[in-house]
């Protein structure tokens, strides 16, 4: 291989290495301290088996992930790409809105403030203003990290919903408890159908972006007050 094809195919892969960066666990934005309601949705037994988890987890991603914060980050990606920060404002904004507890919304908001925090340090500019930006939310800085490291709109947004349902198996199989293998065959049933779910909000149009989780706002919400919890929601 001479060193021009060897050049081509590093910068290739570079993206992909990024990518595998953002979606990483060891990503600091704490994103370990929350279950998103499921902690509450286990204490109430609403959850006491793998099955019940894999329903959980992957209705949720399916309807509710896939309608609001899937279309919604990509049409925050195509701002940043446009540099049109008043476009990147008001779909974070969108996203905060439909948060149905304090939990939800502080859990956003913490994990994009993080985000902007560690991408401020990496030197990315832009990054700065969303730390003290009461807006900021976390698909904000998801999508202007895979702006800025040159990571596909379509790649990214595999990434951001295979990131929600790792962390919600991660919670699950301390919580319900599951053993690691359950945990897996949840994530090879959400590996397997994140691009059809994706495909299928491809063409949403923005009147009929943002779906509801009743049960996960619920269980949200009364964890506010959960006597003894290891999640921060």
């Amino acid at each position: 291989m001479d060193i021009g094809t060897l050049t081509t195919s590093v910068n290739n892969d570079i993206p992909i290495c990024r990518l595998l960066q953002l979606a990483s666990p060891a990503l600091p934005v704490g994103a370990y301290s929350y279950s998103t309601g499921l902690e509450y949705a286990v204490h109430r037994d609403w959850i006491s088996s793998e099955q019940d988890a894999h329903d959980w987890i992957t209705e949720i991603a399916c309807h509710n992930v896939c309608h609001l914060d899937i279309p919604v980050i990509g049409r925050m990606f195509d701002a940043w790409k446009e540099d049109d920060l008043s476009k990147v404002f008001e779909w974070s904004q969108f996203l905060i809105a439909f948060r149905d507890s304090s939990e939800l919304l502080a859990e956003d908001r913490q994990m994009g403030i993080a985000l902007a925090k560690l991408l401020s340090d990496l030197g990315i500019r832009r990054a700065e203003q969303w730390i003290d930006t009461v807006e900021t939310c976390w698909a904000t800085l998801f999508s202007l990290a895979a702006c800025e490291w040159g990571i596909n709109k379509q790649a990214m947004q595999h990434a951001y919903l295979w990131v929600w349902c790792e962390h919600q198996v991660a919670s699950a199989i301390r919580l319900v408890p599951l053993g690691q293998t359950s945990g897996q065959r949840i994530l090879s049933h959400c590996a397997k159908n994140i691009p059809e779910w994706i495909d299928a909000v491809h063409n949403l149009e923005d009147d009929n972006i943002g779906q509801t989780a009743p049960a996960m706002a619920i269980g949200s919400a009364l964890h506010e007050d959960q006597y003894s919890r290891m999640f921060r929601s």
